[in-house]
């Protein structure tokens, strides 16, 4: 059986894999195609396109990639419907996959044709934009959601769900191993490890970098005992950090840009500063005490704030149904800000280990046996699957018994 989907961006392709990886331990002989990442394509997914053309966020900084992404919806939806899937599933990337109200995404016009559509990772319906639970009904068979919260929203809605957990929660150990992480990234003793996560797309770095290499001077001046790690998905992300270290001229400062391990250096982190997005709940989940921060373009952070509901934006907060962590977005997110914020936490022990209490309900929630929910609530898309692995069995049983 041939699967079909679609991740846009890093944090996509590391939910995709998960998935990919849970459904062929219960169905070996699946196919993967669509768009992926190199986590995705390692575990066997054929990708059609590259996933970067897609990672791009915000109103405004969309419209520059707007040509390329919507030439390869046009092009994806050609070839799936020249060429049917047995399955769909769209990997977060709502605009892409799920559409709007102006632009139709590629899951309605799949659904439309006769292809089962399920969508993995619910859109924030939940903090802005409630009105697209509409077009959300219209373009999917079923929403698989990762937050127990989520689940009542779709019932309600009258739309398919199944609460699975997140992948993270279970990947994660409840008690992360601090020392093995500080030695595999070979810190003295002395050093108090810090991690910057300024995004995963090169979008996000071109509004973060500065800010992060600023924000770590000011700490660096201050606290000389400090070490700085900066894990970057990509070879353009790493690159264009680099290149602003040059431009910064901070390259005298104490920090080290490791490709990926993003989850090593949280663990061994005292505190971290963090875009917001999937990697706050994976800094929670490493139980790192954080500081959030985001920036956008002026238009699209004016277009988002009129659509919010909740007071906050990172998982850690929206989770916990109040500000557990502070979040210094656009104006407030200044390298003095931020440098006092995590100066903050550095300086106060009893806080940080509170956080961390605070990170283990979040991730006892969360831990909910990812790969067996995904399984049984995809079975009914996958019955052929099912039903051929079945006979193959009896085959093998039926030569044996020969």
């Amino acid at each position: 059986m041939r699967v079909a989907i679609v991740a846009g961006e890093a944090s996509g392709d590391m939910l995709g894999a998960a998935l990919i990886r849970a459904l062929k331990a219960r169905w070996p002989a699946l196919e993967f195609e669509g768009i992926a990442g190199p986590k995705m394509e390692a575990e066997g997914a054929r990708s059609l396109y590259p996933m970067e053309k897609l990672a791009v966020r915000g109103y405004v900084e969309v419209l520059k990639s707007l040509k390329d992404i919507l030439a390869i919806r046009r092009g994806l939806a050609r070839r799936l419907l020249a060429r049917k899937p047995d399955l769909f599933i769209g990997i977060d990337a709502p605009d892409f996959n799920i559409g709007g109200a102006w632009i139709r995404g590629l899951e309605p016009r799949l659904r439309a044709s006769g292809i089962p559509v399920v969508h993995y990772v619910s859109p924030s319906i939940w903090a802005w934009r409630p009105e697209r639970i509409r077009t959300i009904g219209r373009a999917v068979d079923r929403m698989l959601v990762m937050f127990p919260f989520e689940e009542p929203i779709y019932r309600e809605a009258g739309i398919g769900v199944d609460y699975v957990g997140h992948p993270l929660a279970d990947a994660m150990p409840m008690v992360p191993d601090r020392a093995e992480a500080r030695a595999q990234l070979r810190l003295p003793r002395s050093a108090v490890p810090v991690a910057l996560l300024p995004g995963s797309r090169v979008s996000e770095l071109e509004l973060h970098a500065d800010l992060v290499i600023e924000t770590a001077r000011r700490l660096a001046a201050a606290r000389p005992e400090l070490r700085f790690f900066v894990p970057l998905a990509t070879r353009e992300t790493r690159e264009l950090f680099e290149r602003r270290l040059y431009e910064r001229e901070a390259r005298e400062l104490p920090i080290t840009v490791l490709f990926g391990h993003a989850r090593l250096a949280l663990q061994a982190a005292e505190v971290a500063l963090v875009a917001s997005g999937t990697a706050t709940l994976e800094a929670a989940l490493a139980r790192c005490p954080m500081v959030v921060t985001y920036r956008v373009k002026p238009l699209t952070h004016w277009l988002v704030k009129r659509k919010a509901i909740l007071p906050y934006f990172s998982l850690p907060n929206v989770l916990s149904g109040e500000f557990i962590v502070p979040e210094l977005l656009q104006a407030d997110a200044t390298p003095g800000n931020l440098a006092q914020a995590m100066g903050n936490w550095l300086d106060n022990r009893v806080a940080r280990e509170a956080l961390r209490r605070r990170f283990d309900e979040i991730h006892r929630r969360l831990a909910a046996g990812h790969d067996e929910r995904v399984v049984r609530a995809l079975m009914p898309y996958l019955s052929g699957c099912e039903a051929s692995a079945q006979s193959q069995d009896a085959g093998v049983r039926a030569a044996v018994r020969g």
